[in-house]
C-alpha cells in the first residue's frame, strides 16, 4: 500500500495487461483520512480496448503508516456524474 496520499491510485495490471488505467486524480482531503476522485478506463478483454472513462471516489485510511481503502463509490457514465455535479452545485447553490 502506499505511504503517502501521491502514492494512490487506482491503477491495475493482471497478466500483463493493465485492466484498469489511470487517466487523472484529485485530492479532496489529506491526512489521517484521505479522500481522492480517480478518473479511470477498463480494459475490455473480449474488444481489447479500453472502454468509455469512469469515475470513482475512493476514501483511506491511513494505518501502521499506510493508507488501506476503507470504501469507494463507483460513478459508471458521464451522465450519472452529469447529475451529482448538478444536485450539488443546485444545494451549495441554495445554501448561499
Amino acid at each position: 500500500m502506499a505511504e503517502t496520499v501521491e502514492e494512490l491510485t487506482v491503477s491495475y495490471t493482471d497478466g500483463g495487461i493493465e485492466t484498469v488505467k489511470e487517466l487523472d486524480k484529485v485530492v479532496l482531503t489529506k491526512g489521517a483520512w484521505a479522500t481522492v476522485i480517480y478518473k479511470h478506463q477498463d480494459w475490455n478483454r473480449t474488444k481489447e480496448e479500453y472502454g468509455a472513462e469512469k469515475y470513482t471516489i475512493r476514501r483511506y485510511q491511513k494505518r501502521n503508516g499506510e493508507y488501506q481503502q476503507k470504501s469507494k463509490f463507483n460513478i459508471s457514465s458521464a451522465a450519472q456524474a452529469k447529475g451529482i455535479i448538478d444536485a450539488l452545485q443546485g444545494w451549495i447553490k441554495d445554501a448561499e
